[in-house]
């Protein structure tokens, strides 16, 4: 019963695949840390894999913080039914919400952004987590923010 309590953990944390998490578990004698850190690695050579795979479909999507901030971002996936799919919205809509908050216009600080969400990741490593999850290349194209009266 302790392994699967592992696994809905893990799972919950990353969205990785029971298999996938049960290798990971397996490899490192059921510690859930460690195995954390085998399936960020795994993600991370996965994102390596696809980020020379083309991305011409997406979606443009905003985000307005009270009616007085607001950004807009483009970003863009393999096909068009991830770009429908509800986990790439809500990681669009994530992003957007970061966007806002930043005040930058480069994409690099945009991708080094800790998250509001979890401080201990950044931007691009919640991209690399979800392009191991959905299984396609995903890029941020471009981002504006907007402040009222600026």
């Amino acid at each position: 019963m302790v392994i699967a309590d592992s696994i809905k953990k893990i799972r919950e944390q990353t969205g990785a695949g029971v298999m996938d998490i049960k290798s990971a578990l397996d490899e490192v004698g059921g510690d859930v840390e460690k195995a954390l850190e085998v399936l960020k690695k795994k993600g991370l050579k996965i994102a390596a894999k696809k980020s020379d795979r083309e991305t011409g479909q997406g979606l443009i999507e905003t985000y307005s913080h009270m009616g007085r901030i607001g950004a807009m971002i483009e970003i863009n996936c393999e096909t068009d039914f991830v770009a429908r799919n509800p986990e790439f919205k809500e990681l669009a809509h994530d992003i957007a919400l970061q966007a806002a908050s930043l005040d930058s216009d480069k994409m690099e600080d945009l991708l080094a952004m800790p998250l509001i969400k979890e401080p201990g990741k950044t931007v691009q490593d919640l991209l690399t987590e979800k392009i191991a999850v959905i299984g396609e290349n995903i890029k941020i194209a471009r981002f504006i923010r907007y402040v009222l009266g600026e």
